[in-house]
Parts: C-alpha cells; structure tokens; sequence
C-alpha cells in the first residue's frame, strides 16, 4: 500500500465516522454532505432514497421521531471492522458493523455497505446501505427486530 492509498482509507474511514457523530447529534446539514449531490440512502423495506434533499428529509423525520420519545434523546453509534476495498483511484467500496445505544442502552445493531467517490480531492458516499440484522426488545429506533430481517435503520 502506497501513502496515497492509506491517506484514501483514512480519508473513507473519516467520512464513515463523520456520517454517524453528525447522524447522532441530529446535524443533518453534516450529515448530507457525507453524501455525493446524487447519493444513494437504502434502508431495507423502503425505497431508495436519492438526493441530499431526500435524505435530509427522511432523516428529520427520525429526528423528529426521537425527540417526542423523551427529554432528552441519546442516540451513540459504534462502528467496527471497517474494511475498505479501492476499486479506482476514485472509487472504493467500504462495509462495516454498527451497534447504536440509546438513552435506554443497547438497541440495535446491523451493517453498512458503501460505495464511495473522491471529487475535488474529498470522499463522499455516493450509496449506502444500512441493513439492521437485529434490535433489543424495547428498541427506540428499530422496534423488535431480535434476529428477524432488517428493517428500517436511521441516522
């Protein structure tokens, strides 16, 4: 590996990490810039969400969500085992395993797979699938999915 390469890991594994801090803080504007203008959010069981403008929308709509399940609303994403694995020298695919806690603890847990771009020197995630492989009972943000099929998955 070249340091050109391990500067693109480091730069893919910043926007990874930057998509989840700005997701639990509920700053979509930091969150939709981890995306491409035409990104690509698929959360299993809906439709593909496409566009920045889509994707904040969706997503204010689990922060809205969140915020009347309590006072005070604390969502934390772990992400883990991130592999990455170039596929141009401006392209790269990326999967990884999250685990989310919640002002109530452990709630679920589940997979990303990205397919990311370098325009004008930045990595950005041109599409991302979240699938959710299972939620504890009580679950604020996945409902009941204890090793049932994915279903929908937030910020």
């Amino acid at each position: 590996m070249d340091a050109g390469e391990a500067t693109s890991r480091e730069q893919i594994r910043d926007v990874i990490s930057r998509y989840n801090h700005a997701g639990d803080r509920g700053d979509l504007d930091a969150l939709i810039r981890c995306f491409t203008e035409t990104g690509v959010l698929d959360l299993e069981g809906e439709a593909e969400i496409r566009g920045r403008a889509a994707i904040r929308s969706r997503l204010s709509q689990v922060v809205a969500q969140l915020a009347e399940g309590c006072a005070r609303p604390l969502v934390r994403h772990h992400v883990s085992s991130i592999l990455i694995e170039p596929t141009g020298p401006d392209t790269a695919r990326a999967s990884s395993y999250f685990l989310v806690f919640t002002e109530v603890g452990f709630d679920h847990w589940g997979r990303y797979a990205d397919l990311l771009v370098r325009a004008a020197g930045s990595w950005e995630i041109a599409h991302r699938k979240v699938r959710v492989d299972g939620a504890a009972p009580g679950s604020r943000m996945a409902g009941d999915r204890r090793g049932a099929p994915a279903g929908s998955e937030t910020a």
